[in-house]
């Protein structure tokens, strides 16, 4: 071997065992992918909310429980409940996933009027209901008397908020009663759905409420019996519970991403 080759090998030899010699990382292969990102449910929550469905075009969804101690696996909890969505299946809402469909995921968007509940993470807000209070929910709760309006109406400056009409003048043309003449809100379960910031047209006061049957697709909320409603109300914790709501390609596509059970 020449005498200038040779001394430049004993040099990198010499900087190899200083400084360690590393090649550059081999390319991601369908063995080794790369990294997904992250999950949209907080490590933190301890609650999660499940309702899937068959197909998106599909009213009929199956809801579960799971909990778990804080950044641990998911355990289930109690049997699954038969519930319904809204009548024209689900559509991408807006919410702690973000705004529509996650990248490079399929599916109509949610608008307002459309008949579809929204699909995605959510977080689970306020109680409302008839009675004057509601002894062992532990979320914030508020009796819905008859002034109080869910305004669905896009050009309100009050669109997808629960106002009162006796301190609130009405600038819209549409609003949900949240005091009905039936039982449907006897408990309705604030699903945070375009929350802040709003959208007008995105969608607006989407709940988890008492349903009319297993027959009956809703216009864009989460229905059960009144049994399950109560119990799943006195279960929810504040600040643990998060809602995931998509059709079964979805959930499979998404749950290694979003580790969900």
């Amino acid at each position: 071997m020449p005498i200038g080759l040779r001394y430049g090998w004993l040099l990198l030899l010499v900087a190899c065992a200083f400084n360690g010699c590393r090649g550059e990382a081999p390319p991601a292969t369908a063995s080794q992918p790369a990294a997904e990102a992250n999950t949209p449910i907080d490590p933190r929550k301890t609650q999660l909310v499940t309702v899937v469905s068959e197909d998106w075009d599909r009213f009929r969804v199956t809801l579960r429980r799971y909990e778990r101690l804080s950044g641990q696996a998911w355990n289930p909890l109690g049997p699954a409940i038969d519930a319904v969505i809204g009548r024209h299946g689900y559509g991408w809402g807006r919410g702690v996933h973000g705004g529509g469909p996650p990248a490079g995921r399929p599916g109509p968007v949610k608008r307002e009027g459309d008949g579809r509940s929204p699909a995605g993470v959510f977080e689970i807000g306020t109680v409302y209901g008839y009675e004057t209070a509601r002894p062992g929910v532990s979320l914030p709760y508020v009796q819905a008397t008859p002034e109080l309006r869910c305004v669905d109406d896009p050009k309100s400056v009050h669109y997808n908020r629960i106002v009162s009409t006796a301190s609130t003048a009405p600038d819209w043309r549409s609003a949900e009663h949240m005091r009905r003449r039936d039982d449907l809100y006897s408990i309705a379960i604030v699903v945070e759905h375009n929350a802040e910031p709003t959208e007008p047209g995105a969608g607006s006061c989407i709940f988890i409420h008492v349903w009319t049957g297993p027959d009956r697709g809703m216009t864009g909320c989460t229905a059960m019996p009144a049994d399950a409603l109560e119990a799943f109300a006195h279960w929810l914790k504040p600040n643990a519970a998060v809602l995931v709501a998509l059709p079964r390609s979805e959930y499979d596509a998404l749950q290694h991403r979003w580790e969900l059970p």
